[in-house]
């Protein structure tokens, strides 16, 4: 671990030779200098990692360095931390110093234990705040709109679609099948935007008990309800100035809907128990695994709350219609799982490739990698086997065994084969539910609107 650097910068001359005595002691590399100014021209030879400096000096002042150091870090991208040291009776300027961007100050005479808890904690925050750097930027990496696997015609419109919102503040709505990836999607629309910088919240909003979704969406005040111990911020508050992604929306109860709607249309929230209003930028990306507009004719979902989240829509297609991602998908959950658990696995061969490809995937992508994932850890070979797939012994939802014996010496179209196959689950899936759309869509796992789609583009829906 690299040592950390301290420059002290101090008038007193006693203070410039003792402090380094105490804190090297500690493992610090220190320097120190008799005035801002020689602090400053130090940074060009070496940079601290925390500038341990007088509040009153001669010449340049404790605080107009302190200004000076953090605007010179904003420039260079560096991160730095400033303690200040000052007399008692001053405590005043120190309190100014640490509303300036202080990270804390000790009062002469000092304790020298208290000092070295103060350069600890400071020193702490500092790699504490590296470390969150670093991982949004791993997220934004990771979410950027380039990382989302597929090249289906499905795929690149859902993609063409996130780039022309992600700049926005424009509320969407993500729709999919469970396993879609609708969250992959709202971080990819957050992270690849303007406020990937700010917050990422997301609320299951199924997973929070009805009495406590609207504790928990706009916050509430100390004694507001029994239990209510402290004020506690709300998740939209949290998400201030970037985006907060509702999952399962359709799950949120009648009265928190009424007070989201509101919020959407003021920008505005007022917590459980309080009677001031709070002004909140926020985005908001809501998602659901059922069709929402159905909801909306059942009674079940407000029309008003539904039209003002969908602005724009998103719907994510079933990997059973999304083709070859099938094959890219796989070989990125290979890649990566082999990684992950330290297998020379080269791949998968090709007859467990045409297995997957033929499988139904009722679990979608997420189910795609619970079985790569499995067959990586599982795998005895450098390549990944028919064997190695126990889930897809039974699968595929190919209605007839396709083999080099069976296949027509006239050749087939395959195009009007399939399109056939489908028509036929389209029409026997509506024969099974007694005539109801939603429920044929249910049993062939997708969505109202896909099912609508299908009907019409086989004519077999007069009012899709």
């Amino acid at each position: 671990m690299p040592v950390e650097n301290i420059l002290v910068v101090d008038d007193d001359l006693s203070l410039r030779q003792f402090l380094p005595i105490l804190l090297q002691e500690d493992g610090y590399q220190v320097a120190a200098v008799d005035c801002a100014e020689a602090a400053i021209v130090s940074l060009d030879s070496q940079w601290p990692d925390l500038v341990l400096t007088d509040l009153n000096m001669p010449g340049m002042s404790g605080l107009e360095l302190l200004r000076t150091l953090q605007a010179r870090a904003a420039k260079e991208g560096r991160d730095i931390q400033v303690v200040m040291i000052t007399a008692y009776g001053t405590t005043e300027s120190a309190v100014e110093a640490m509303k300036a961007g202080a990270a804390d100050y000790v009062t002469k005479p000092f304790n020298n234990d208290e000092l070295r808890l103060v350069v600890r904690r400071a020193l702490g925050h500092k790699e504490l705040v590296a470390e969150n750097t670093r991982l949004h930027a791993e997220l934004q990496d990771r979410y950027q709109i380039g990382k989302l696997m597929g090249s289906s015609t499905p795929m690149r419109a859902v993609i063409e679609l996130i780039h022309r919102v992600k700049d926005t503040r424009i509320s969407c709505l993500i729709q999919g099948e469970s396993g879609t990836g609708k969250e992959v999607v709202a971080r990819a629309i957050h992270f690849s935007g303007l406020r990937a910088k700010a917050p990422f919240v997301t609320i299951n909003c199924g997973a929070i008990p009805e009495a406590l979704v609207e504790s928990e969406l706009f916050g509430h005040k100390k004694g507001s309800f029994t239990g209510a111990s402290r004020d506690k911020p709300g998740l939209i508050a949290a998400a201030n100035g970037g985006t907060l992604f509702l999952d399962e929306v359709a799950e949120l109860p009648p009265a928190a809907q009424v007070k989201l709607l509101r919020f959407l249309q003021e920008r505005k929230i007022t917590p459980v128990g309080a009677v001031e209003e709070l002004a909140v930028d926020v985005r908001i990306l809501a998602a659901c695994n059922v069709d929402l507009e159905d909801e909306v004719r059942q009674g079940r979902f407000r029309e008003d709350l539904f039209y003002r989240l969908n602005v724009v829509q998103l719907d994510l297609p079933p990997l059973r219609d999304r083709g070859e991602d099938v094959v890219t998908l796989t070989r990125h959950f290979v890649a990566r799982f082999t990684a992950e658990y330290g297998r020379e696995i080269g791949g998968v061969a090709p007859d467990a490739m045409k297995r997957l490809r033929m499988h139904h995937f009722p679990g979608n992508v997420r189910e795609l990698q619970n079985i790569v994932e499995r067959a990586v850890a599982l795998c005895t070979d450098t390549v990944i086997r028919v064997e190695d797939l126990p889930q897809l012994r039974e699968g595929g939802l190919a209605p007839t065994e396709v083999s080099a014996h069976t296949f027509p010496e006239e050749g087939i179209n395959l195009d009007a084969e399939l399109a056939a196959a489908e028509k036929q689950w389209l029409v026997a899936a509506l024969e099974v539910a007694g005539g109801n759309k939603t429920e044929a869509a249910r049993l062939l796992k997708m969505s109202f609107r896909s099912y609508r789609y299908r009907l019409a583009k086989f004519d077999l829906d007069a009012d899709a």
